[in-house]
């Protein structure tokens, strides 16, 4: 499984195009101040929510990430969501981008659909904190945004839905053009069946056929790579004993050159500082929760060189220190 997410570059561009400092968002979640301008802008789960509830924080409108889903041009879709309008319908184009999500970010797109309606939902896997409203309103915009390209009309969902409960409701209402309910258990766009199936006037069946082809066989590529990161974080993990291992002990271990394995790992994506960093960051979650090792004895056993440093590096991970996560989880296990 992808472990980042790709933050198109547009995105800084549409924010200082409404007035939002991009240095000043940054700066509020922590982020690199030159993050956009790298070649390709890759956050984890956790700096991809830090982004968005920054950019909450930094702007005047409550209602930002509605209005930063608003696409008017078709040819700044990504690939895969080009492909989804050329499909049949909106269930279609739903599916399809299902299917492919895999291969951009470590995020699944739910959808149901029943006699009456269609429901699409959004799932973060690697999320430990509840995703910032921003980004759900982002999320809901997108779908709305495609549902319209593609059927050529201004169609809205029949009601959105939100786990958290949200002071706006009546603006969101205005500017999703539907109905809007809190508290749900879980956060969903919903549209009728009826317009969920309504044929796409964009509907190109031809270009899907050139595309579906790459994609599945980036989808066979994925998850060969998926296997190679895997067995490379597997690798690491064997060898943490005192000490992180380094390049050269692992692709020994993995019989083939330094060379050889940064650059499949490049070729994947990662990098082994990287892969390092997952490797102990899983290690320490299962440490603490599936035993009873002191703080000291796990940062040892993770190859820090003391409990400070293996405390500083858990809260770069899970936004608090290992003693707080070890009872908390220990609280929901026992709830």
């Amino acid at each position: 499984m992808l472990k980042h997410f790709r933050v198109p570059g547009r995105l800084a561009v549409k924010l200082e195009e409404l007035g939002v400092s991009v240095s000043a968002v940054l700066r509020r979640a922590g982020l690199p101040r030159d993050l956009f301008e790298q070649t390709r802008v890759l956050v984890s789960t956790g700096e991809l929510f830090a982004l968005w509830r920054a950019i909450d924080q930094v702007c005047s409108d409550p209602l930002i990430g509605v209005t930063l889903r608003v696409e008017t041009k078709t040819e700044r879709f990504h690939p895969i969501a080009i492909a989804a309008l050329s499909t049949e319908n909106l269930v279609a184009a739903s599916q399809h981008m299902a299917r492919f999500k895999k291969l951009t970010a470590p995020e699944e797109i739910l959808v149901e659909l029943d006699e009456e309606e269609f429901t699409v939902g959004f799932r973060w896997l690697l999320a430990v904190d509840d995703e910032p409203r921003t980004l759900t309103d982002y999320c809901f915009s997108w779908m709305r945004s495609l549902a319209r390209h593609g059927s050529g009309t201004a169609l809205n969902p029949v009601r959105v839905e939100y786990v958290q409960q949200r002071s706006n409701v009546r603006q969101i209402e205005r500017r999703l053009g539907c109905e809007v309910i809190t508290g749900a258990p879980r956060n969903v766009v919903v549209f009728s069946a009826s317009d969920a199936t309504k044929p796409f006037v964009t509907r190109n069946a031809e270009l899907l056929d050139m595309l579906a082809p790459q994609f599945e066989e980036q989808l066979r590529q994925y998850k060969e790579e998926d296997s190679f990161l895997e067995l490379v974080r597997r690798t690491i993990q064997d060898n943490l004993n005192g000490h992180p291992p380094s390049i050269n002990a692992i692709s020994q271990a993995l019989y083939m050159g330094p060379r050889t394995l940064q650059r499949r790992l490049q070729d994947s994506g990662s990098s082994f500082q990287r892969v390092l960093d997952e490797a102990r960051h899983q290690m320490a979650r299962y440490c603490l929760t599936n035993s009873a090792l002191e703080l000291n004895e796990a940062a040892y056993l993770l190859g820090f060189e003391d409990p400070n440093s293996f405390g500083r590096a858990f809260h770069n991970w899970e936004g608090m220190p290992p003693s707080d996560w070890r009872e908390t989880n220990r609280s929901t296990k026992v709830m």
